[in-house]
């Protein structure tokens, strides 16, 4: 079965080093030698601790050999490989080609990850926001190489679904959307107001009037003292199969002041322009979250969405019709 895997370029540093050379690197460069002698991850341990003679911390170590072991021994020829760009909103893909795809380089094209798979990277490229909430938080791992779980839902993007997959009846995602279109307006936008609460978005309020075109709640994320971020919201229900063009995440844009992001929270999807908008460079980012993202967001918060919307969208904790 082909995998999926991410390999971190540095935060996207060398993203374009492996696209120019055909391949994914990774580096630990105090191990400067050819490693396609190794055949096992036992092997690994006394290579990488030789390497790191001064770090005594089994877990640290072993969190080394994971890494390097997944790469040279778990990645398999013709499995697919993801690496987020410098700009984070994007994520390149490639497949791994034929063995033997391991080769060991000395970084003589400016990137210093010398333990390298041969990659077909495509042409293409991917945006971050238009993948579920689940593949988004995968992506976000620390990790230099893991494994992405939502094998499905990349294969679905990049155009080569399984035909069980593809051609499967039931779609629990519409099944909560239609329930959640059972509110009114007023309704849903107290709901994404207890949604940013979920969040971690502190003195969540709902401010808008329906019909209003503007902010319809605001919320300011504290990240442990690290940061803080204030994002004014439009939540706004459309029928599904819907796209929301640019001009109306334009008009949320408008209404945001200097310092804030924005978050356009939706029961439908967004045209390609909209998502340019969103993302165009001297504006305010505005996070898009369509219907399906949504969904996810109530998955994982679903405990902390106050008893009388869980009554009134009538679904159970797995969110499906009770």
């Amino acid at each position: 079965m082909t995998n999926v895997w991410c390999v971190r370029a540095n935060g996207g540093q060398f993203a374009e080093h492996f696209l120019r050379g055909g391949y994914a690197g990774i580096g630990w460069g105090e191990i400067a030698r050819d490693l396609s002698g190794i055949r096992s991850r036992d092997e690994l341990y006394p290579v990488v601790q030789a390497a790191y003679p001064d770090q005594r911390s089994a877990i640290v170590i072993g969190n080394y050999v994971g890494q390097i072991a997944r790469f040279l021994f778990e990645i398999q020829a013709g499995d697919y490989v993801i690496t987020p760009a410098a700009d984070t909103e994007w994520l390149h893909y490639g497949q791994v080609a034929s063995d033997p795809s391991y080769f060991f380089a000395v970084g003589n094209d400016g990137c210093p990850y010398g333990q390298r798979r041969r990659v077909s990277w495509a042409k293409g490229r991917l945006k971050r926001g238009d993948f579920s909430v689940p593949f988004q938080n995968t992506i976000r791992s620390s990790l230099t190489v893991f494994a992405v779980s939502q094998r499905e839902e990349f294969l679905a993007a990049i155009g080569k679904a399984d035909p069980v997959t593809a051609t499967a009846h039931y779609d629990p995602y519409r099944v909560v959307l239609e329930q959640v279109l059972e509110l009114d307006d007023k309704e849903f936008e107290i709901l994404v107001g207890h949604l940013l609460t979920a969040l971690g978005f502190e003195g969540s309020e709902v401010t808008g009037r329906t019909g209003d075109g503007g902010v319809d709640a605001t919320g300011e994320l504290n990240v442990a003292n690290l940061a803080k971020v204030k994002v004014f919201v439009q939540a706004k229900r459309y029928k599904l199969g819907s796209k929301i063009a640019a001009s109306v995440v334009k008009q949320l844009r408008q209404a945001i002041p200097f310092g804030g992001q924005g978050a356009f929270i939706t029961t439908a999807d967004f045209q390609g322009t909209a998502a340019e908008v969103a993302l165009e460079v001297g504006f305010p980012r505005i996070g898009l979250i369509n219907g399906r993202q949504l969904v996810d967001l109530l998955v994982e918060h679903w405990d902390d969405i106050p008893p009388e919307f869980r009554e009134r969208l009538d679904l159970k904790p797995g969110l499906v019709r009770a």
